[in-house]
């Protein structure tokens, strides 16, 4: 399994993630972004209006290399900040076959490769990190 139980059930709360892609220029750029999981491909699925229009749909259509973060802070005192970031291999799928985003047309889909969580999982509250050694088989079958 990719994920763990704790990171599933958390991204399940949460559909605010933040998207780093790479411009042409190499900087990068952050977006606000809603985030799925697939269970069917066991990657991170990105919807949104104008989805091919966006700077960030070009920008992993030019370089796959990406990154989100869904995170929050619980409430109560002391409040506890949760974060679960996803690196990997992404691509800008016009119309995915499968797909768990609720905006339907095009999508951006993450192959995670590195998960980096803390405090989602009550075994794991410290910083965890880890690869993953068998990336989920991509749409064009890479």
């Amino acid at each position: 399994m990719i994920f763990t139980e704790g990171e599933l059930s958390y991204i399940a709360t949460q559909r605010l993630g933040r998207l780093a892609t790479l411009q042409p220029s190499g900087d990068p750029q952050v977006n606000p972004v809603s985030c799925y999981y697939n269970p069917d491909t066991g990657t991170i699925d990105i919807g949104g209006r104008n989805m091919t229009a966006s700077r960030k749909y070009r920008n992993i259509q030019r370089n796959p290399r990406a990154a989100v973060v869904i995170d929050d802070m619980t409430p109560g005192r002391p409040p506890r900040i949760r974060c679960l970031e996803v690196r990997g291999h992404a691509e800008a799928l016009p119309d995915a076959d499968s797909t768990t985003a609720t905006s339907g047309g095009p999508i951006i889909r993450i192959y995670p490769e590195r998960i980096i969580s803390w405090g989602i999982d009550p075994a794991h509250v410290a910083l965890g990190s880890r690869d993953v050694t068998q990336p989920p088989r991509r749409d064009n079958g890479i």
